[in-house]
């Protein structure tokens, strides 16, 4: 404490001491700025760390339990201008009602810090018969948020769904909305103000609301025509698509309008389960024919899972038709691609540019955008 006057950043998981009373304390933590913590901690360390601590802008926190810690509720709400806010739920096993919900107090706690805030991060643990409604009922209040990641199932109800259809974020840079039905992510892409730079959810964690819906087709083009009518500064985007040929029109015109665009994550799904192999090269090829014609200049990264198959044949033509532009990076989770093969193929064109890394992992998690 004594050799940090000016003390930025601290990490406090665990913390035993009580720093907040030493004599050097006030001087110290007046001007921390970044905070890591985790909710083993005592109420009362907060409520201590509350009195100096008022100009955190960034606050990281690690939930270990299912009971509220009121010293955090406090510390959040004596912030002044709080910008970066994480949560993460680390408990296992716990149960709790609606009317015990011990997300409550935080949230309107954070709901106050809305004129600030610009990142939100949070990640929810599933708890049966907790739907977080109170999340969903604020989450339109944060209008000035430029990053907003949610990793949880999160239902709208119809109410719910027509606030966040109206509600404008005209700053939002990155957006990252898992377990949830792809027009959401529409509706807010839609609201986003043209700067949306990044959007990264999973495909795979869509298609657990898209599966069997009679409407997907009509859902994965509402889709691709919301980003290329409202992110022109688009770079790296995640997409699940319906295999119909009308798709993969409107995604040409994605890749033609949006032309900053520089990594793609795609996925197809076919509700009908009738896809052969046949289909698969059919898909890959199209997709391939797409990129030549229309890719931008900045497109550098393609991510791709077994759906799209592409023949050595067709995948050398793509390779020799690709020569002369910004190195390809390729990343997926299909092992045909290890072929020997395959391998001397990627290899060749790695040798003279026109590859720049190919990776394969068995995991479908190696191939998902990370933030």
């Amino acid at each position: 404490m004594k050799k940090c006057p000016e003390l930025k950043h601290l990490d406090i998981k665990s913390i035993k001491h009580q720093i907040f009373y030493f004599p050097e304390a006030k001087t110290c933590l007046e001007s921390l700025c970044e905070l890591e913590c985790d909710t083993s901690i005592d109420s009362t360390y907060f409520y201590g760390l509350s009195h100096f601590c008022q100009r955190i802008q960034k606050l990281v926190i690690i939930n270990m339990d299912t009971k509220l810690n009121n010293g955090i509720v406090k510390l959040i709400e004596v912030q002044k201008s709080l910008k970066h806010f994480e949560w993460k739920d680390d408990f296992y096993g716990e149960f709790f009602t609606n009317d015990d919900d011990p997300y409550e107090q935080i949230l309107l706690a954070l709901e106050k810090k809305a004129e600030s805030l610009n990142y939100l991060k949070i990640f929810y643990q599933y708890v049966e018969n907790h739907d977080h409604t109170l999340l969903l009922e604020i989450l339109p209040k944060f209008y000035k948020l430029k990053i907003l990641i949610i990793e949880d199932y999160l239902i709208h109800n119809k109410e719910q769904l027509e606030k966040l259809k109206k509600q404008p974020y005209p700053e939002l840079e990155i957006l990252n909305i898992e377990y949830n039905e792809l027009n959401i992510v529409s509706n807010i892409i839609e609201n986003s103000g043209g700067r949306l730079k990044k959007i990264l959810f999973n495909p795979y964690d869509i298609i657990d609301f898209e599966l069997y819906d009679d409407n997907f087709n009509e859902n994965s083009l509402n889709f691709i025509r919301k980003v290329y009518e409202n992110c022109p500064s688009i770079e790296y985007l995640s997409i699940l698509i319906s295999p119909e040929n009308e798709n993969f029109t409107e995604l040409e015109k994605l890749l033609k309008r949006c032309q900053n665009l520089k990594s793609l994550f795609i996925v197809i799904l076919n509700n009908y389960f009738d896809d052969t192999y046949e289909d698969y090269l059919k898909y890959g090829k199209e997709l391939l024919k797409i990129l030549i014609r229309s890719a931008p200049t900045n497109f550098k990264e393609i991510r791709f899972d077994s759906d799209f198959k592409f023949s050595l044949e067709m995948l050398e033509e793509f390779l020799e038709n690709w020569r002369g532009r910004r190195a390809l990076s390729l990343f997926t989770n299909d092992p045909i691609y290890i072929g020997e093969d395959y391998t001397e193929l990627i290899n060749k064109y790695k040798s003279n540019g026109v590859v720049k890394d190919f990776e394969y992992s068995r995991y479908v998690g190696s191939i998902i955008y990370r933030i």
